[in-house]
């Protein structure tokens, strides 16, 4: 299987953090992950097969469309084994998603929207341009030059963006009230703002971080003490780690990473350490 990592153009990357993809052939099947809950929002373009996500009762699975949102921030979506996959993933930075679609975050959480859902006519025009691209490059080109055209300079509320982006990098160390603090508002006024802006509460928002950051760190450092992990990302003890975690998943961990260890994962390491594409020109 072929995988890429790309950072987007400069007027594109206070807002999104990287490009990346995968691609195998037909006669490859993958092991796609189940995906967790998180705060991140990825956009994905399929130039293979499209994912096939599991319903809830695990009955049957459904196609997901050419080009799609994940915005998973409370029911788990396993997607099923596939041949033949080849996609290319925006992935956003926390809080940024808002830039580019004027739909309210609350609409999108646990959604799958389409490409045309987010953006109408222009979307389902972008994938149908994407559908005649003979190359990696061009879908890039097109998918950069589509999401410059559709970022809006202003913010829903900048405060809020703001935070949301120290609440993430600090979910160990920063409490609710601190980061009220910080940002001059009451608590209160601060939960108001929060929730109409991501469609969650700060402490929500403070929880999920510090249970994507625990499971991240576990995926990517398979030999790493469970325990330990969870200690250092802000959790009170093992107890507390495997509650959070059940309530999230409906499994232990132990029993989630010995299946997810056997499977791909969409968990990134830093650009810093992957290889990367040059950032191709574009117009």
């Amino acid at each position: 299987m072929k995988t890429f990592h790309l950072l987007p153009t400069p007027e594109l990357r206070p807002f999104i953090d990287r490009f990346w993809g995968w691609e195998a052939d037909s006669s490859e099947a993958i092991r796609l992950p189940m995906l967790l809950p998180g705060t991140g929002a990825e956009l994905y373009f399929h130039y293979g097969t499209p994912f096939h996500c599991e319903s809830s009762n695990g009955a049957t699975n459904s196609s997901l469309s050419q080009g799609h949102l994940f915005c998973i921030r409370c029911k788990p979506l396993t997607l099923m084994p596939n041949a033949g996959i080849g996609f290319i993933a925006v992935r956003f930075r926390i809080g940024m998603l808002h830039r580019f679609t004027p739909i309210p975050a609350t609409e999108l959480i646990d959604a799958t929207p389409s490409v045309e859902d987010l953006w109408g006519l222009a979307g389902a025009d972008l994938t149908r341009r994407l559908s005649y691209a003979d190359n990696q490059r061009e879908r890039i080109a097109l998918i950069q030059t589509f999401l410059v055209g559709k970022l809006r300079e202003d913010s829903a509320d900048l405060l809020i963006e703001r935070g949301l982006s120290q609440l993430y990098r600090r979910s160990t160390g920063l409490t609710v009230d601190a980061l009220a603090t910080l940002a001059g508002l009451g608590r209160r006024q601060l939960e108001r703002r929060w929730r109409a802006f991501s469609g969650q509460t700060p402490n929500d928002m403070r929880c999920l971080s510090r249970f994507q950051h625990t499971i991240r760190q576990l995926m990517l450092n398979p030999s790493a003490d469970t325990t330990d992990v969870a200690l250092a990302s802000g959790y009170y003890d093992q107890a507390h780690f495997i509650h959070d975690f059940r309530s999230r998943v409906g499994s232990s961990p132990e029993k989630y990473l010995q299946l997810a260890r056997s499977k791909t994962h969409f968990y990134n390491t830093p650009l810093g350490k992957a290889g990367n594409l040059p950032t191709p020109n574009h117009p």
